[in-house]
């Protein structure tokens, strides 16, 4: 006789589950689920048609739509010279949806779009499932709510997968939690490792959540729980490395150069220059590893109000504008909710403990990360972290409701809670006067009528009017701000996900040839003969407008940040011999660089040589007057 799976955890001196009646669907959770997603898709797709391009993702996109070698592994340029700094799987979609409907700006926001707004109705249903369908749509509408979401589902940055793939990991986790079942463990190992694919060893950093929900609530005896880790970790393991595993065995003549690595090592790429480097404020150094160091030019670009890498950095304007806005109310739900297991001595298996675990240890790991990891003032790292706030927000602040209800100094929480989060946000407001002015002394009047009906204790309906006026004095403000990336002014879709006060310019100059551009395009075209490369041009932005509009085969020398040894100086100077390049294109300013000092950089070496070697085409050739570019000709017959 077999016997059932609580009896066998019994028998092996597991505790046995506690069961919790399942939330049932309520008349009006689909209709408002359904408003909410249309509300998340309304505010991330609206305008799509007036995205741009980003220079350095679109033009490897658009090379990824060219063959097969470059959509697998990332190429910056259809002839496979270099690849991006990152792993390819979060361009993967962009490119799939380009050659569904064409190269087209919107087409490479449309995934992320989509993405965003799954991650909206699956955080319902995750959080439903742990603490019932009203704090379910609560945390669904805070996230949708939130500028950083708005952001992603507007961008072409890796976040908006990233963020979708480790929600299904939870809901993986949550399932396998409460069933004691190691086939969603198994399958949370899965999307794990395809989040991998897309942040890489960021993706492991929510591997603590996963791990101490399943050890700590799964309803399964230690040693069971200890062996469905392990195998979940080795699937998780085995598709995190696939990628790698392909490039490390692939002889680095079939496959492109790795960006970032100085040894084309994917070690170098994933583990060198994504991770080490992140570091190096607390004493990090990536030095060995075969990675470049990134460009401290880049590293404070767009850091806005207060940033900087420190532990408050999370708290500060240029980061909690974008995430912070209900750091209060997740605070109630996060302190509130450990209380009242503690209070009613929760069992391991209680479903309230597992949910509380899982979102206390995301949030506090990614909160650590970020504190000391450089995000070089880019706020879309911090869509991970938005999740786990909503989260906790609605838990918080439906346990706060019930609690009020029972009457006595509990009834306070929720009110004075609301009222602190709509301070808060009244604080952050005050770094940006000039943006939104009306919505600061808005959500004070609301926060500030919504402590009157509360008082008010023996007429139900006023203080539930009380509570949606505390509310919507919480939420005015993020939601004006996500609201604003509906305006070009605000938020320009294909862009780098920040909604809000910025000074970045609609548009980028890099999406479009200029007409001095076209006509050096042209005499290339014309003059290409059997080579196999247009042309050769140092730093990825000058090859990106003649990649992004033309598809062209230009050898982008130095990578991103134009400091990596591709290519080499043999490798150059045999495809100059055997013609299969020509043509070096280099900016006056280039030139003018190594007249004054040479520049000791493996590409700064071959700009040397060019100019040394090569023979300058006058402009008049190609019928231009580029004051900017010069075009040097390497073919045999024009080297000195």
């Amino acid at each position: 006789m077999l016997s059932t799976p609580t009896e066998s955890v019994v028998r092996d001196g597991g505790p046995p589950p506690v069961s919790a009646p399942r939330p049932r669907t309520s008349r009006y959770e689909r209709p408002v689920l359904v408003a909410i997603a249309a509300l998340a898709a309304l505010l991330t797709l609206w305008g799509l048609n007036h995205s741009s391009y980003h220079g350095f993702y679109a033009a490897a996109v658009r090379s990824m739509t060219d063959n097969p070698v470059a959509f697998f592994y990332g190429s910056f340029d259809p002839g496979n010279t270099l690849t991006i700094d990152k792993l390819p799987g979060f361009l993967w979609p962009q490119a799939l949806s380009a050659l569904m409907f064409g190269f087209h700006p919107w087409a490479l926001v449309l995934p992320q779009a989509l993405e965003v707004v799954a991650s909206v109705v699956l955080l319902h249903v995750v959080v439903r499932r742990w603490a019932g369908a009203p704090a379910g749509l609560l945390a669904a509408a805070f996230l949708a709510l939130t500028p950083v979401t708005i952001g992603l589902g507007r961008s072409v940055t890796e976040d908006a997968p990233f963020v979708l793939l480790l929600l299904l990991a939870a809901e993986a986790v949550q399932r396998a939690t409460e069933r004691g079942r190691v086939a969603p463990l198994l399958l949370a190992g899965f999307w794990v490792g395809v989040a991998f694919q897309c942040k890489m060893l960021e993706a492991w950093a929510v591997l603590p959540a996963l791990a101490a929900t399943y050890l700590v609530a799964a309803p399964l005896a230690l040693r069971r729980r200890l062996r469905d880790l392990a195998l979940a970790a080795a699937v998780m393991f085995a598709v995190s490395v696939s990628w790698m595993v392909v490039a490390a065995l692939t002889p680095g003549s079939g496959r492109p150069y790795l960006d970032g690595t100085t040894d084309n090592s994917p070690f170098s790429l994933v583990v060198g220059y994504n991770f080490l480097t992140r570091f190096q404020t607390v004493g990090v150094d990536a030095a060995g590893t075969g990675s470049v160091a990134p460009n401290q030019s880049l590293r404070v670009a767009g850091s806005g109000p207060g940033m900087g890498d420190s532990v408050w950095k999370m708290f500060s304007p240029g980061l909690a504008t974008q995430t912070g806005w209900l750091y209060p109310l997740a605070a109630l739900g996060l302190v509130g909710g450990a209380v009242a297991l503690w209070r009613r001595r929760a069992a391991r298996t209680d479903r309230m403990l597992a949910g509380q675990v899982l979102w206390g240890v995301w949030l506090a790991t990614f909160f650590l990360v970020f504190s000391f990891g450089s995000v070089t003032g880019h706020t879309y790292y911090m869509g991970v972290v938005a999740v786990p706030l909503a989260a906790f927000a609605g838990a918080g602040v439906v346990q706060a409701r019930r609690a009020g209800l029972r009457g006595g100094r509990r009834a306070w929480v929720l009110p004075v809670a609301l009222a602190a989060n709509a301070a808060w946000c009244v604080g952050l407001t005050l770094w940006y006067p000039r943006f939104l002015p009306w919505a600061a002394p808005a959500a004070a009047v609301l926060g500030v009528s919504a402590l009157v009906p509360a008082a008010i204790r023996r007429r139900p309906r006023v203080v539930t009017a009380g509570l949606a006026l505390g509310l919507a004095a919480v939420l005015l403000v993020p939601a004006a701000w996500s609201a604003s990336a509906l305006s070009l002014r605000y938020n320009q879709p294909g862009s780098l996900a920040r909604v809000g006060p910025s000074s970045s310019r609609p548009g980028n100059p890099l999406a479009r040839l200029t007409p001095a551009q076209r006509q050096m395009l042209g005499y290339l075209t014309a003059h290409r003969g059997d080579a196999e490369y247009l042309a050769a041009m140092p730093g990825w932005w000058s090859a990106a407008p003649y990649v992004i509009s033309a598809n062209a085969h230009i050898m982008p020398m130095g990578g991103f940040t134009g400091r990596v040894p591709y290519p080499s100086s043999a490798r150059f100077h045999r495809l100059i011999d055997s013609g299969r390049l020509r043509y070096v294109v280099l900016k006056r300013t280039d030139v003018l660089a190594d007249h004054r000092h040479r520049d000791h950089t493996p590409v700064g070496g071959l700009v040397h040589w060019t100019t040394r070697h090569c023979t300058l085409v006058p402009a008049s050739a190609y019928g231009s007057h580029d004051r900017v570019h010069r075009l040097y000709d390497c073919g045999p017959a024009h080297q000195r």
